[in-house]
């Protein structure tokens, strides 16, 4: 087909409502859209037909978002495999009880508090944050589990019950340890958003000389680490 043939082709193509995606694939050719565009740009479409192209091209833009979205995942899969692959050599070191009192220790610098001096007192909203400080305190010393205390703190329209079941069982903590909830009074009469949110789970180890052992790894950590 000459190109006069082609115009004439897609005019009519045009005119039943076809996309140009659509008079591309009928014509089996690869006509630039700008191209399509000046040769059907005068063509006048009725409502339905206006409506059939916009709902065309917003189910093609909405799939090509999910294709993008899936790429981007499995980008960031293979790019989170690839970073643990390449830090993975560290898991032994994990076991060596002086890797974990040195963790312990910042983990208790950026997290704990230094106020009390006759006990180790730790709190977090995070499961994960609150599990790696028993495990390593477990690990690094053989701890007395008397000596623990858990204390919930929460939202004013939380069940502390389901709350403090929540934390027992990750914890190893027995309920029977757990001093009396204390509730945010700045939270009264307004809804809790975050439907996950556990509260924030603090843990108290009486122990004057391992909160001292601590503070005094971190001192020097800060003191004798690396130089840059």
């Amino acid at each position: 087909m000459n190109r006069k043939e082609v115009k004439n082709k897609v005019t009519i193509l045009r005119k039943k409502g076809k996309t140009y995606l659509e008079i591309n694939k009928i014509l089996c050719l690869k006509i630039p859209q700008s191209t399509l565009s000046n040769w059907c740009n005068k063509i006048e479409l009725s409502h339905k037909q206006r409506k059939r192209i916009e709902e065309i091209i917003k189910n093609k833009i909405t799939k090509s978002r999910e294709i993008a979205l899936a790429i981007n995942r499995q980008k960031r899969i293979k790019y989170l495999q690839s970073v643990e692959e390449r830090v993975k050599y560290l898991v032994p070191v994990f076991k060596d009880v002086r890797v974990a009192k040195i963790a312990l220790a910042m983990l208790y610098l950026g997290e704990g508090s230094k106020t009390h001096r006759g006990s180790l007192v730790f709190g977090n909203s995070d499961p994960n944050i609150i599990k790696l400080f028993l495990s390593l305190l477990r690990f690094a010393y053989k701890i007395d589990e008397n000596k623990l205390r858990c204390t919930v703190q929460c939202r004013a329209d939380q069940d502390i019950n389901v709350l403090e079941k929540f934390w027992s069982q990750l914890t190893k903590i027995p309920k029977s340890k757990f001093y009396k909830a204390q509730i945010d009074p700045r939270t009264i009469g307004k809804k809790s958003l975050k439907i996950d949110y556990k509260g924030v789970c603090r843990i108290d180890y009486f122990s004057g000389d391992l909160f001292t052992e601590i503070i005094k790894i971190g001192e020097l950590l800060i003191n004798n680490g690396p130089v840059v």
